[in-house]
């Protein structure tokens, strides 16, 4: 533990509405500084998630702590434990994942029903507290999610999220196995997971996005169906023709648009399910309150995942049935991916790697 340094670089709002700004100077927590059940992690990698995007600009009706070192798909080693630390289910070399939920209570009602990121004491990882975007980070043992060891670090890292919000919707949805799932958003960084988890699951899939790139990802990972949004006239309609003539069973809608959720009530066949998983900020969800009683409609929000979710979505991972495909970056282009985001340009994910 005598190697860690005492300071580190890291990504930094400084605070709302700032520029984002690399510091080669930001502080790392000391081992006798860390609490009970706290651990210091040696990040190699992070993901980028539209979420970093949200928390940085502080569009969201929620905000961020600030200064904010963002970042919530982070792969290290656990260098340092916190003493007196009781039941430490890990050790120190080995090799976990920083989620968005740092850490939860594990004993409220929202915990003890498998909803810990629901829990009122909850702890958000480059939101509330320090994450990911940066060479070291503080982090809770019992929140701090086993790598399998098959399976890369800059691959496992976007599974973290990306990989568990939308496996955790799609194991949820109610779908069942050859039935039809409609993923908006397809060839993005969760649809394009979305899309293979789906697939893995039994489930057909209709891709809807823009562009030969993100079609030519969407086909090559097993969905049966490609609808342009911008060369469709009518999206419910293209839907309902992909889907057998009657609509899909379920839609997991990713996209931080309205009007994927609207238009997903429209092209769901009766008892269909529509899983609402991306986070527009403002957005108000509109949809016939009539026909969504008369089709018995079901709408359920997803919310990332919990620590079981997070297994299971690393295990299918490490099997090849979901595989990421991302491109690497430094810590330092952060604001270069942060402008690809916002013009959506960025087909994949995004891994930034600590060695960069």
């Amino acid at each position: 533990m005598s190697n860690i340094p005492k300071t580190q670089t890291a990504a930094v709002v400084p605070y709302h509405g700032a520029a984002l700004e690399i510091r080669k100077d930001h502080p790392v927590k000391q081992p006798s500084e860390l609490a009970p059940g706290e651990c210091l992690v040696k990040l190699s990698c992070t993901g980028v998630c539209h979420t970093d995007l949200h928390a940085s600009k502080d569009d969201w009706p929620l905000h961020a702590n600030t200064p904010l070192v963002g970042g919530h798909e982070g792969v290290g080693e656990v260098v340092a434990i916190g003493e007196n630390t009781g039941e430490c289910p890990v050790k120190i070399g080995d090799r976990v994942g920083i989620k968005w939920l740092a850490y939860s209570c594990l004993n409220c009602e929202q915990c003890r029903n498998g909803r810990e990121q629901n829990c009122p004491k909850a702890r958000l990882s480059g939101f509330t507290v320090d994450g990911t975007f940066a060479q070291y980070t503080v982090s809770y043992v019992h929140h701090v999610t086993p790598i399998p060891p098959n399976l890369d670090s800059n691959a496992a890292a976007s599974i973290l999220c990306a990989g568990v919000t939308v496996y955790r919707a799609l194991k949820y949805s109610r779908a069942k196995i050859g039935e039809w799932v409609v993923l908006p958003g397809a060839g993005g960084g969760l649809g394009h997971l979305a899309v293979q988890y789906a697939v893995a699951m039994g489930f057909r899939v209709v891709a809807i996005d823009t562009g030969l790139e993100k079609k030519n990802l969407c086909l090559e990972l097993g969905a049966e169906k490609w609808i342009d949004f911008r060369e469709a006239k009518d999206i419910v309609q293209a839907v309902r023709e992909a889907c057998d003539g009657e609509g899909a069973h379920c839609a997991v809608v990713t996209t931080a648009s309205g009007s994927g959720y609207t238009q997903a009530v429209d092209y769901l066949r009766a008892g269909g399910t529509l899983m609402a998983v991306g986070l527009p900020g403002e957005a108000k969800l509109e949809a016939s309150i009539f026909f969504t009683v008369f089709k018995s409609i079901n709408i359920i929000g997803s919310y990332v995942g919990n620590r079981q979710d997070a297994v299971e979505a690393l295990e299918i991972a490490s099997r090849g049935k979901a595989v990421v495909r991302y491109e690497c970056k430094g810590l330092s282009e952060l604001t270069e991916v942060y402008d690809a985001l916002k013009e959506g340009k960025v087909a994949g994910r995004i891994i930034l790697e600590m060695s960069k």
